[in-house]
């Protein structure tokens, strides 16, 4: 089978599954945002964990990768750190990044024989990025969101099938249109994605943008782009005040520290007349 027919096959099943679902195959499609914690359930889970391994594959001709072997994680795989397993034998995620977009299987084993149908996990993550590291007041800036999903379906096939949809939305949440004549949106029909180009101005600033994904108009996830420099602002002013704190405590200290050295001083120096007094009593 050539690789387009594969990845055409691997379509089909895939918008199928979001339709109907596979027979002897549970499916569940999940969407998330980077940044974020997610919570991948199994669903064909025994009541021990130690019969559960937990398998991803996230590109096309990639080769399976085993995340959980038997309830033990897996210590040589590059995102071991971030993963857990649940008590109910879930697989638990940390700051997912866009590279975990992919389909995560659940299975179980006893006695080295598969038990049960797999249960499989599609994962969709929403980010967000910006063509410039810091964004100031006059300056251009475009955003990309994209939606990172598999197998690579075309947006056209996710619009027609599920009526899935990317938007830029405000603050107040109302979503950006064309007709704006302040906002350039693009969207691709090749890959899920929707960029925003605009010229910023001053009331922009600390401004959270936002993207959203819809499934049958009903909003999945969302995620924000907040400019990088705030925070370096932010950092830079804490700075700032434990600098100018330290300075005018410094003097204070110093000046305390001088009248208890000299208190000291008196003390060792009426010492030995105290003794001599003592002495004459006697």
């Amino acid at each position: 089978m050539s690789d387009e027919c594969r990845v055409c096959l691997l379509g089909l099943i895939f918008l199928s599954s979001l339709l109907t679902g596979i027979s002897g195959v549970d499916e569940t499609h999940v969407f998330i945002s980077s940044g974020e914690n997610v919570r991948l359930s199994c669903n064909n889970a025994l009541h021990d964990c130690n019969s559960t391994t937990w398998n991803y594959n996230g590109f096309i001709d990639s080769a399976t990768v085993e995340l959980i072997g038997l309830g033990i994680k897996k210590k040589d795989t590059e995102r071991h750190e971030r993963l857990s397993l649940g008590s109910d034998c879930s697989l638990n995620i940390r700051n997912i990044s866009k590279e975990d977009y992919g389909y995560y299987t659940c299975q179980q084993y006893l006695n080295g024989q598969r038990l049960k149908a797999d249960a499989r996990v599609f994962l969709h993550v929403l980010h967000v990025s910006s063509s410039q590291t810091e964004i100031s007041a006059g300056l251009s800036v475009t955003l990309f969101c994209q939606l990172y999903s598999y197998p690579p379906v075309s947006c056209d096939d996710w619009i027609r099938s599920e009526r899935i949809q990317l938007f830029w939305v405000n603050q107040t949440g109302v979503k950006l249109t064309r007709s704006d004549s302040r906002y350039q949106i693009l969207s691709s029909s090749d890959h899920c994605i929707i960029t925003l180009n605009t010229t910023l101005l001053n009331e922009d600033h600390n401004r959270e943008w936002r993207c959203e994904v819809t499934q049958r108009d009903q909003v999945k996830t969302s995620v924000t782009y907040t400019d990088p420099s705030t925070t370096n602002t932010h950092t830079t002013k804490e700075i700032l005040i434990i600098l100018k704190t330290a300075v005018f405590a410094a003097p204070t200290v110093i000046l305390l520290q001088i009248i208890c050295a000299r208190r000291a001083e008196r003390k060792d120096s009426q010492q030995p007349e105290e003794i001599e007094i003592n002495t004459i009593i006697e």
